[in-house]
């Protein structure tokens, strides 16, 4: 388990551009440990920082992760994944860390797009750069009704924001230090994502889409969203919990 970053041989990132040292990842976990040793491994062979905020899990993930070089994070209880990416962006930006990337626990994320995002972030067109499973190029194996229902969702993001983008829930992202410093999330659970985009238009943030590979396994497929779900996070909303 990491202490501290200083001893630690980094090999060279694939883009010249940036040093896998300034590159944090937030992976925020709740009851992954199905998946998440393997989800890790994956990414700590690119060398990034990775940092792993277990939200409260019934059984603790540090058993399955203490033999490797992550930073580990534990709330107490469950506070929502909200609540544990915010965690993470602090712990990381506290690191000094030039770039932040968040990274579902669920094993759907493809370790190299993360990439992709970053060279959006390095040639300065964007301060935030969100994964899209949508825009040409990219490929996935969604379910029908979670497509629908994300299609649903652009159009509650957008009421709510003003952003009308391909993609309305994608936990793929990657964001500069300075864009970090600017996204205070109030929303603990799911709604966060929008509160996100919110966050994007009131500070005038840059933002772009670039098109990445979602899989979906049967494990991840059962953790997705739900219609109840979807209508709880619109209710949060509407009850003006992150908009004051």
């Amino acid at each position: 388990m990491r202490g501290n970053s200083e001893g630690i041989i980094f090999t060279p990132f694939m883009s010249n551009q940036i040093n896998p040292k300034d590159v944090y990842v937030v992976i925020p976990a709740y009851n992954e440990n199905a998946v998440i040793q393997a989800v890790v491994q994956q990414l700590l062979t690119l060398n990034y920082n990775i940092v792993v905020v277990d939200d409260g899990s019934a059984k603790s993930l540090y058993p399955l992760l203490n033999r490797m070089t992550v930073y580990y994070i534990r709330h107490k209880i469950n506070l929502g994944q909200g609540a544990a990416l915010q965690t993470g962006m602090d712990f990381a930006l506290s690191k000094q860390a030039k770039y932040i990337v968040t990274f579902d626990a669920d094993g759907q994320h493809q370790p190299k797009d993360i990439d992709r995002l970053l060279q959006i972030l390095t040639d300065n067109k964007a301060d935030i750069v969100s994964g899209s499973r949508f825009l040409e190029g990219a490929s996935h194996n969604m379910p029908v009704k979670r497509k629908f229902l994300l299609q649903i969702a652009r159009y509650i993001n957008f009421a709510f924001t003003g952003l009308l983008l391909t993609d309305a829930h994608n936990g793929l992202r990657a964001m500069t230090k300075e864009a970090a410093m600017k996204i205070l999330l109030q929303e603990n659970g799911m709604a966060h994502a929008t509160e996100i985009l919110h966050q994007i238009k009131k500070k005038k943030l840059k933002h772009k889409e670039v098109p990445v590979t979602v899989l979906y396994s049967d494990y991840s497929a059962k953790k997705g969203q739900t219609l109840i779900s979807s209508f709880r996070i619109f209710f949060d909303l509407l009850l003006n919990k992150i908009f004051k």
